[in-house]
């Protein structure tokens, strides 16, 4: 379909910010794609999103379509996807029931072990639980059930850490997920649409791909195609097509794994607004596959709206 044409007497609201550990990523975000909306010739307002007023600034300001560019609570949660379904406004990336699935990493943990998808060993923690047995090798991953970034997530090598780690944890959420930690390569692919992007590599800097290492530069880098082996590589992503498709998300999404030394891929999470920001992995890996952040911008636009009219 023509996108600009059809936008060309609508006028586009980007929420943005709002309240989560995540806010200040969402802000660049939101600033990153006001920018690309813009410069295709879009009628653009940048909202950033309050507990309170947001809903009545949508309709003031008469705005037909809401491209999210919220992360973390709220944002991802399914949460703003139910409000905009209620008021009737159109808007990016995946449904109600999708993002409240993949924001909560046991809903999503019970999806992949049904569904055959290899992801590593975990067991869950709610506050207040007695942990008498870890049942898992260390070392482990302990992060909340309900945050994304890599926010309050800690990498434990002894025993004697680990409730320093789930109190970190808790301060997130009332459930935490620990984790049997992968030794490998760390590997993200995205899929918009029916286009599977090419696989991208992840090297922290540190210990491990933790807040710093995704949004602050220098922190890591990427190796992209992805140091991979033909059959792994492909596999990895066919992996990252059946979560897409069995989560039923929409628009852009991608799907984080590791991959051990036997070349075994574990997928760790689907994300389903990913971000965009300088370091972001997304426009990245579409940039490798001829589609630049303007035109990435315009296709998460572009899915949605085919998707809604199918529906109606």
């Amino acid at each position: 379909m023509d996108i600009k044409k059809y936008f060309q007497d609508k006028r586009i609201g980007i929420i943005m910010g709002g309240w989560s550990q995540e806010r200040e990523v969402s802000l660049e975000t939101g600033k990153a794609v006001k920018k690309a909306l813009i410069e295709e010739g879009m009628n653009v307002l940048a909202i950033d999103v309050d507990r309170n007023e947001f809903t009545t600034k949508l309709k003031e300001e008469k705005i037909d379509y809401v491209f999210i560019a919220l992360h973390g609570t709220f944002g991802e949660d399914g949460t703003v996807q139910a409000i905009l379904e209620l008021m009737g406004l159109p808007y990016s990336g995946s449904g109600v029931l999708c993002s409240a699935l993949a924001m909560n990493k046991v809903f999503s943990k019970c999806f992949l072990s049904f569904n055959n998808i290899p992801t590593p060993e975990y067991k869950v923690v709610k506050k207040g639980d007695i942990l008498q047995d870890l049942d898992l090798k260390l070392p482990v991953i302990v992060k909340p059930s309900m945050q994304g970034s890599a926010v309050g997530i800690t990498k434990v090598l002894e025993i004697k850490d680990l409730y320093a780690a789930l109190n970190r944890a808790f301060q997130y959420g009332s459930e935490v997920v620990i984790e049997r930690y992968i030794q490998g390569k760390e590997i993200s692919v995205g899929i918009l649409g029916e286009i599977v992007l090419p696989v991208i590599e992840i090297v922290p800097k540190g210990d491990f791909y933790d807040y710093e290492a995704k949004y602050v530069p220098g922190m890591s880098s990427h190796i992209l195609p992805a140091a991979l082996d033909e059959i792994t590589y492909n596999k990895a992503q066919q992996y990252a097509k059946k979560v897409y498709s069995g989560f039923n998300c929409r628009g852009a999404a991608r799907v984080d794994m590791m991959v051990d030394d036997k070349n075994e891929i574990y997928v760790l999470e689907v994300n389903t607004i990913p971000g965009m920001t300088p370091t972001s992995l997304l426009p990245e890996e579409a940039k490798a596959a001829g589609i630049n952040f303007n035109q990435l911008i315009l296709k998460i636009i572009e899915l949605s709206i085919v998707e809604k009219q199918a529906r109606h």
